[in-house]
């Protein structure tokens, strides 16, 4: 018999989870450098089958649910971190899989899973067929949501370059009742202008502005600004460019636009970092610093 905890008890046992967390973060902070830091041989010494893992809840399917949604952000946490060259997130949708399994109406494991999942490497796990995959299955388990179609309609608009698809899922949403009146225009307008960053700016503003999740409106500001960086450097290309047809070389450095009055200082992104600037090409890029990388394919 699967038991579902009520609102209260679920709220009172993440407050436990949290300070158990933060536990073990005071913990560690005490232990760093009498102990080397283990690292297990399997990265997710974890039951991975979602079928095995809701025999083994004994009915608390969502206490686990959200043991292994906690599990899920670590992985993808850590993995991100890693200097390794050749880390993978591999395991990232087994977990969210089992997320999901556990607790099939975890609306933030879909979500945000599928985020994580269609995010490109080496910043996410670049599977946006995974992130689709995902959303599929909370769109089986929850048909009255349609912000799952939606978010499947904005992956393959973003990631998959695929327009076609991305209006089939936007009018997908727009048909599932309560769904805002703005997703059908949303889908016509895709289908005309699909590929531009007109479109992709308008479609991001509104989920920077109405998303009722913080780290959707976060992510939507990100990519906001990347879309913000492309424009600028289309705009330093024309000037090395047109600096090039005068002089007859590309400028060496910023400064040589700054003292013809092509350019007022060092350019920005809008993280406040310099653009880089390839003399024997012209080539404008972010910065390797920048947290604008990697830049999206570009859309016009």
């Amino acid at each position: 018999m699967t038991v579902t905890l009520p609102t209260g008890a679920r709220a009172l046992h993440w407050v436990v989870l949290l300070v158990t967390l933060a536990g073990a973060v005071g913990v560690r902070a005490a232990t760093d450098g009498a102990f080397e830091t283990y690292t297990p041989r399997n990265a997710v010494q974890w039951v991975r089958s979602p079928e095995a893992m809701r025999r083994l809840s004994l009915g608390f399917d969502s206490l686990l649910a959200d043991v292994y949604w906690i599990r899920a952000v670590q992985y993808y946490g850590g993995t991100k971190l890693s200097k390794d060259e050749d880390k993978s997130f591999d395991l990232l949708y087994p977990l969210l899989d089992i997320t999901t399994s556990l607790d099939p109406l975890f609306n933030i494991a879909y979500r945000f899973g599928a985020v994580l999942l269609s995010e490109a490497y080496p910043n996410g796990a670049g599977r946006p067929d995974e992130a689709i995959a995902l959303l599929e299955k909370g769109i089986e388990r929850a048909p009255d949501r349609w912000e799952y179609p939606y978010d499947a309609g904005f992956v393959h608009y973003w990631w998959n370059d695929d327009y076609e698809a991305a209006t089939e899922w936007f009018l997908k949403a727009s048909r599932v009742p309560g769904a805002p009146e703005w997703l059908e225009p949303l889908a016509a307008n895709t289908l005309a202008e699909g590929g531009t960053r007109a479109a992709a700016r308008g479609m991001l503003t509104r989920l920077a502005e109405a998303s009722e999740h913080q780290w959707i409106r976060d992510n939507a500001r990100r990519s906001l600004q990347q879309l913000a960086a492309l424009d600028a450097i289309d705009a330093l290309r024309s000037l090395a460019n047109d600096y090039y047809d005068e002089v007859g070389r590309f400028p060496s450095a910023w400064s040589d636009l700054v003292r013809t009055g092509r350019l007022p200082g060092v350019p920005l992104d809008p993280t406040g970092l310099p653009y880089t600037l390839e003399p024997a090409s012209g080539i404008v890029d972010v910065s390797p610093e920048s947290t604008l990388r990697p830049l999206p394919v570009e859309r016009r």
